[in-house]
């Protein structure tokens, strides 16, 4: 696809970073805001605590803004406002100060809760921990030989302890035991809540009979053990909204709607039908699938194909929803708006495979159901073996307390989360960030890795490849024009003929040609820089990629060719996969040519180019299908269907939202180094999970024994169970 013209427009959304990081500029079109005192904006480009201070110190110098607070975490600023001020006016302040912005409609927020199910296990945590200690110490005195008396204050004081502290921490276990049961199914969480109840029930039992032996201590121990493993579980989650309804959020929710009269008028989304005429401004995403009817511009669709240059467009041409007007006014006439956009078909796409990924069972899912109904049936056995041997009830639920707990799957339950933690730390420290508790997990089955290409084995930037063949007067003309645009090609340009020492030309009359390019006067002699056929280029194109110089009248128009600069460490991480017996593929909506060129310089002998969002889900599909095991890396948009549908993804920390929202391990740093060690280092953790259990099952087998022979009480079997987690637990570190 030709991509000529240079024209002023900020540059496209992905590229701009913070004022503390490197310098950058974008913004969105706002629709306005009349009546409502709250505006929320989504800023994708934030990325540090510089970029917090910029941005609230800008919007809180605007007047009329009451408060502004910026997230970081949800690349969101909520700001209150005066009535009369709009979206518009804060997406503009937001522009001149070097932030994209766009307005968000709060009706997207609804999966962007805070992480209360951390915050809750947490406090569980502390209260069984500090219960814990509490009753441990009132233990000692029983343990030293208490009289009765005495023992039985200590008995009732640590039940006055114990009992509210377990009946509130350990209410996930007792939820999710609940559940499972009225389901008609086992999980892991049914021994353990009747462990725990077993426990703190013969205990009480005990107490309230004046009886020499009660169990508070484990049965407190044993919560607080099992809320560590349960703890540890989930912060190896990534507490992240949908990737669909993130496509979602990035929905225009108000737009420009032309009427018979030709005035302009500001409405909801939901108010455009098909044939509406709808106004899109430079820098604003479109909000529906339409047909240009008025305007030249050109528009970023990496959003939808991965392509990085700009595209022109002229009347008649189509464009779609998501899609970003860099240069100059446009008006569409709707094909398509809301739900029947191509914006929402690619969200539905990421929703269905979504759905697909949550099928996935995690190792220790997948080993209670053979583990839960064993414990139960041991349980059971031997309590009313021991009833009808002794007669006593009360010996017989002792020995079912011990064997619950002895048994209780907490070493288990440690198994994986451990072992995931650990790993996740070490591939942190290496710049990676999992998200998914079963990612490792998943990551060692993979046999084939697709990539994107830009953005992802590239740092989707263009870099001047023909700037050095300039003649000096050439080069300074280039630069004197570059330097009067904001279009990325122009600024590749002036960055780089700057770089080199070149002092620009003295112009005049400078100006831009909307979907053209730039002109200017030199010497009396006209000048452009722009699209072929326009600064006077006959015949066939050398490089469909290249801008091209027109110079004094007269002059020969000279090609400068662009190439996407490659991601620091793509070629290793492409031949350490290769190296570990893994198949790498590349699918990219870029064009044949650069597709062809990237894939032998890094390479990768499967490529494909022109690929769209579809069918890049579909060749996913496809692999899964044949019993492949998918990793997908991708940084757009464009790829968040074939993340989710992948066996396992990934994506840069300078992707997009969605991308990083529907990925399981998030790069966090530029280079891909370290891709081939994530692989072992997965490979590693699954064969420690493997060990893990091993261990567990070895534990059993020699404990069991013991608790069914009544040689191991609730208060030993509560230790033995602490003594194999401590095991399980430090056999993962060896992942480290």
């Amino acid at each position: 696809m030709a991509v000529t013209d240079i024209g002023s427009a900020p540059e496209r959304p992905g590229t701009v970073v913070c004022p503390g990081c490197v310098a950058g500029s974008g913004a969105g079109e706002g629709p306005e805001l009349a009546k409502d005192a709250r505006i929320l904006l989504s800023l994708p480009t934030i990325h540090c605590a510089a970029c917090i201070a910029s941005v609230e110190e800008a919007l809180q110098a605007t007047p009329g803004v009451e408060e502004a607070r910026v997230n970081l975490t949800l690349k969101r600023a909520s700001i209150e406002t005066s009535p009369d001020l709009s979206a518009a006016d804060l997406i503009a302040v937001l522009d001149r100060a070097g932030f994209e912005a766009h307005e968000l409609d709060p009706g997207a927020l609804a999966a962007t809760s805070n992480d209360k199910l951390g915050r809750d296990l947490l406090m569980r945590l502390g209260v069984a921990g500090f219960a814990m200690m509490n009753v441990m110490l009132l233990s000692i005195s029983v343990w030293a030989g208490a009289d009765a008396a005495t023992r039985d204050m200590f008995h009732w004081i640590s039940a006055g302890i114990a009992l509210p502290a377990i009946a509130f921490s350990a209410q996930p276990f007792f939820r999710n035991a609940w559940a499972a049961l009225r389901g008609g199914r086992l999980n892991m969480d049914v021994p353990i809540a009747l462990a725990i109840l077993l426990a703190a029930g013969t205990s009480l039992y005990e107490t309230s009979q004046s009886g020499a032996h009660a169990y508070f201590d484990a049965a407190i121990a044993l919560t607080f053990f099992l809320l560590i493993g349960r703890y540890l579980d989930h912060r190896t989650r990534a507490v992240a909204r949908s990737a669909a309804e993130e496509l979602a959020a990035l929905e225009v929710p108000r737009v420009t709607r032309l009427t018979g009269e030709g005035q302009e008028e500001t409405v909801e989304l939901s108010a455009i039908c098909a044939g509406d005429l709808v106004l899109v401004k430079p820098g604003g995403r479109m909000p529906v699938d339409g047909e240009i009817t008025q305007g030249a511009s050109e528009i970023d669709r990496s959003l939808l194909t991965g392509e990085t240059a700009p595209v022109p467009c002229a009347p008649g041409d189509l464009v779609q929803a998501g899609e970003v007007n860099l240069t100059g006014p446009l008006v569409l006439r709707t094909i398509a708006a809301g739900r029947d956009s191509s914006l929402h078909a690619l969200a539905d796409l990421v929703a269905v495979a979504e759905s697909g990924r949550a099928k996935y069972s995690s190792l220790a899912d997948r080993a209670a159901k053979l583990y839960a109904p064993g414990v139960h049936i041991i349980a059971v056995l031997a309590m009313a073996g021991w009833w009808l041997g002794t007669g006593d009830l009360r010996v017989a639920l002792n020995i079912a307390a011990a064997v619950l707990i002895i048994t209780c799957p907490c070493a288990l339950g440690l198994a994986v989360p451990a072992v995931t933690t650990a790993a996740s730390g070490r591939l942190f420290r290496k710049g990676m960030l999992i998200k998914d508790a079963t990612a490792l997990e998943r990551l060692a089955d993979v046999d084939v890795v697709v990539f994107d290409k830009t953005g992802t084995l590239t740092q989707g930037v263009p870099v001047p490849m023909d700037a050095e063949r300039l003649h000096p007067d050439q080069a300074a003309q280039v630069l004197a024009l570059a330097q009067g645009s904001a279009h990325p090609l122009a600024s590749a340009l002036a960055k780089d003929l700057t770089a080199r020492g070149v002092e620009p030309a003295a112009l005049e009359d400078l100006r831009e040609v909307p979907g053209y390019g730039i002109e200017a006067i030199f010497a009396g002699q006209n000048l452009r820089l722009g699209r072929a056929e326009w600064v006077g280029h006959e015949g066939a194109l050398p490089d469909e990629t290249a801008t091209w110089f027109a110079g004094p009248d007269g002059a020969v128009p000279v090609a400068l060719r662009f190439r996407d600069a490659l991601r620091d460490g793509a070629g290793k991480a492409v031949a350490d996969l290769r190296a570990a017996g893994l198949d790498v593929q590349l699918l990219s909506g870029d064009s044949a040519a650069a597709v062809s060129a990237l894939a032998h310089e890094v390479g990768i002998e499967t490529a494909k180019a022109g690929v769209l969002p579809a069918e890049k889900a579909a060749h996913i599909a496809a692999l899964s299908e044949q019993g492949r095991k998918v990793l997908m890396v991708g940084d757009g948009l464009n790829d968040t269907a074939a993340l989710a549908a992948a066996h396992v993804s990934m994506s840069p920390a300078s992707g997009l939202d969605a991308a990083r929202v529907a990925s399981d391990i998030v790069l966090m740093r530029s280079d891909l180094t370290e891709l081939g060690d994530a692989y072992v280092t997965a490979k590693r953790s699954v064969a420690r999970i493997a060990e893990n259990f091993r261990l567990a099952t070895l534990y059993n087998i020699a404990a069991v024994p013991l608790a069914v022979a009544g040689l191991a009480t609730p208060l030993i079997a509560a230790l033995a169970m602490s003594a194999s987690s401590i095991t399980v637990s430090l056999n993962a570190l060896r992942v480290r």
